[in-house]
């Protein structure tokens, strides 16, 4: 598989459709034939339209990729979560996730190979940023999980691999493809971009004002533990942080995530939770505990008393709170693990 310039047809939008159909020189109304085909049905191989001419999907072929990604290795848990590695055309990989939850499914996606943030627990940014992912490449990732289960999720986190916020443009590109009402059409409302709490690209996204959910990997109440976890190139300061998340919420009437990370010894005391519900209080934000999957020696995980007894003080003050329900933990569910993995072989 190598590189190619010619677009994905999963990423051309209804405009990239008309301008093939120009091209081509056949009737308008193809353009929305093909349409159908590609976000209704999500049939991406031309040969499988059947209701087009063989001339049509022979051009339709020329014209686009109809698949720019594969998976190359995938492991399943006993609790349904399947978690693959995809890769790309010029050979580097990634990872998704399809997470099940009763009777729902969420889609864990990734925005960059690599991650340039490189927080110090997370095997993601071990080595750094690669890449960006262009957006034909993450609405790629979706449309893999979606044929992993026979139809859209009912949620999207873009919580895997990368600082999605550093990947702006292709990420809302993306964004928008997904919840257009012309394309894949899901609800604004289900789907969470994460990130680690890069402000001007909070800001970026607050001033579009669209329905989407932010979350913010806070992992520290106070900006002397947050440096232990988080290297100073991009690591914001937490009142800019907070400041922006606010900005969201005004602009978007979402109520923000902040993520936690629970870390022994370093972030899980009771004199962190109680900063942390004051900060969830005065920011009307919820917090989403995540109790460390275990990746490197350097960071132990808390023990279940000590991450009971942080969730009942956030719960004392009132704080919507919820613990991650570990999905996946024996199939390397940490972001970044299974990369690793296929590195090192």
């Amino acid at each position: 598989m190598t590189p190619s310039s010619k677009p994905c047809i999963c990423n051309a939008g209804p405009d990239g459709i008309m301008e093939f159909i120009k091209t081509a020189g056949v009737p308008a109304f193809r353009a929305k034939q093909i349409a159908d085909w590609v976000y209704s049905k999500r049939v991406f191989d031309p040969m499988q339209m059947k209701n087009l001419p063989l001339s049509l999907r022979e051009q339709l072929q020329d014209y686009f990729n109809s698949r720019i990604l594969e998976v190359v290795d995938q492991i399943s848990a006993s609790d349904g979560t399947e978690k693959l590695l995809l890769e790309l055309a010029d050979h580097e990989k990634i990872e998704a996730v399809v997470i099940p939850s009763f009777e729902r499914r969420t889609f864990c996606l990734s925005t960059q190979v690599g991650c340039p943030v490189q927080c110090a627990f997370c095997a993601s940014g071990a080595d750094g940023l690669v890449r960006n992912l262009s957006a034909a490449e993450i609405i790629e990732q979706f449309n893999v999980c979606c044929e992993r289960i026979g139809r859209l999720p009912d949620n999207v986190v873009f919580m895997g691999i990368g600082e999605g916020l550093l990947n702006f443009d292709n990420l809302v590109r993306a964004l928008d493809v997904i919840t257009g009402e012309n394309m894949f059409n899901m609800a604004a409302r289900r789907i969470t971009v994460s990130t680690s709490g890069w402000t001007p690209g909070i800001i970026r996204l607050a001033e579009l004002g669209r329905q989407w959910n932010l979350a913010v990997s806070l992992h520290a109440p106070d900006d002397e533990t947050r440096a232990k976890l988080i290297p100073d190139k991009l690591r914001r300061p937490l009142a800019e942080i907070l400041d922006a998340c606010d900005l969201y919420r005004q602009k978007t009437s979402r109520m923000v995530t902040f993520e936690y990370t629970l870390l022994s010894g370093i972030n899980d005391s009771p004199a962190h939770a109680e900063k942390m519900a004051q900060i969830a209080r005065e920011h009307h934000a919820k917090v989403n505990l995540i109790p460390y999957n275990q990746v490197t020696t350097n960071f132990q995980r808390p023990t279940d008393r000590a991450i009971k007894d942080f969730e009942n003080i956030l719960l004392r003050h009132h704080v919507q709170v919820t613990v991650r329900v570990e999905k996946g933990a024996k199939v390397s569910a940490a972001c970044g693990q299974l990369r690793k993995n296929a590195a090192k072989k």
